[in-house]
């Protein structure tokens, strides 16, 4: 696996290393060892799927608060997103305004991101029928689930396209300011 760092602290773009034969081809989308090595959370306590319908669907901005704060490692295996991270972390944007980073996931590239604890995630579907493969080091605890909106100008994220498809819930998250996530 390749590690690459990112503008974020902690984030990395992750790209698998294949051996190809007369077969195919064989690549590591998991390694605790080269994640450990890496200095990222190396738990895996959950993996989900999430199955999108129809291109410009957007899911985000998530994340979980503490004690239950999660790392995740998201892939694409189906179609193609846009696929966002917004660190929350104290001290982490310039002037309070937190940093953000896009990169396009595709069952083409097989690229994944790391997404570090205490950062913000979320994507637009850029195919239908797309499919996003979560690993994830801790258990999902609702009560700890948090979002902020995927629009919020403190973020200023330069989508690719307007969202088509997004939830009630992630469509009326509030807006961000310092201090207020948990």
């Amino acid at each position: 696996m390749k590690f690459t760092a990112t503008a974020i602290p902690g984030a990395f773009v992750v790209d698998p290393e294949p051996i190809a034969d007369e077969r195919g081809f064989f690549a590591r989308v998991w390694c605790a060892g080269e994640l450990a090595a890496h200095g990222l959370v190396s738990t895996l306590a959950q993996a989900s799927v999430s199955w999108n319908r129809a291109r410009g669907t957007l899911r985000g901005m998530h994340y979980q608060a503490a004690p239950h704060a999660e790392a995740k490692l998201v892939s694409c295996t189906r179609g193609a997103i846009f696929d966002v991270l917004v660190d929350l972390r104290p001290g982490a944007g310039v002037a309070d305004a937190p940093r953000w980073l896009g990169e396009e996931l595709t069952a083409a590239n097989r690229r994944m991101l790391y997404v570090p604890a205490g950062v913000a995630h979320g994507f637009l579907t850029l195919a239908d029928d797309t499919e996003v493969h979560y690993a994830i080091s801790v258990p999902y605890d609702a009560a700890s689930a948090r979002g902020v909106r995927y629009d919020d100008p403190a973020f200023a994220i330069r989508w690719p396209a307007p969202p088509v498809v997004i939830s009630a819930r992630d469509a009326s998250f509030p807006d961000y300011w310092p201090g207020a996530v948990a």
